[in-house]
């Protein structure tokens, strides 16, 4: 059987896709070369460009940071002279007194101890089983040492074997009451 012959195939798709991918691949490098082009223009460091946007009623204009202080600066044994000047100066300045701390009876103290708010939080967190940091931890064991020595100053003493007992004795009611 013969084979019917070819005729023409369409030759468009071919020729468009070549130039189609030529238009693309110049774009391409059009972007590339535009975002070389990106960034400050030579020497903008040394001549910035002012803009001549907002500026404020008495403002000044913008200072440029390469410059510092134009305050002089002494050397050598000149340096040295005024440094002590500096030094007399604030020696003979009246120091301004500092409040004297009001010392509380133990008390008085004691009192205020237990009714820091802090203190009952970080109770609170580790009756939770929360752990603490250190700082808190510290200042907790500093603060509960510090209530035992009040505590021992004014005869205050905590019996844990009278409080088991006691609570025993609470329990032992309880279980026969409810019974």
């Amino acid at each position: 059987m013969k084979q019917p012959a070819r005729t023409g195939q369409k030759t468009t798709g071919g020729k468009s896709k070549r130039e189609a991918r030529e238009s693309l691949n110049q774009q391409a490098r059009d972007r590339k070369r535009d975002k070389k082009r990106s960034g400050h223009a030579a020497g903008s460091r040394a001549n910035p460009v002012t803009t001549g946007g907002k500026q404020g009623s008495g403002s000044a204009q913008k200072k440029d940071p390469r410059i510092g202080s134009k305050k002089p600066i002494l050397l050598g044994a000149e340096a040295a002279a005024q440094e002590n000047i500096g030094r007399a100066k604030k020696a003979d300045a009246p120091k301004e007194p500092k409040a004297p701390k009001v010392k509380l009876s133990p008390q008085e103290e004691l009192a205020q101890l237990e009714n820091d708010t802090r203190l009952d939080a970080l109770l609170d967190r580790l009756e939770e089983g929360q752990t603490l940091s250190a700082d808190e931890q510290a200042w907790l064991d500093q603060t509960l040492d510090r209530i035992d020595v009040l505590m021992e100053e004014l005869g205050i003493a905590l019996d844990d074997d009278e409080q088991d007992e006691q609570a025993e004795e609470d329990m032992y009611r309880l279980l026969k009451g409810g019974q």
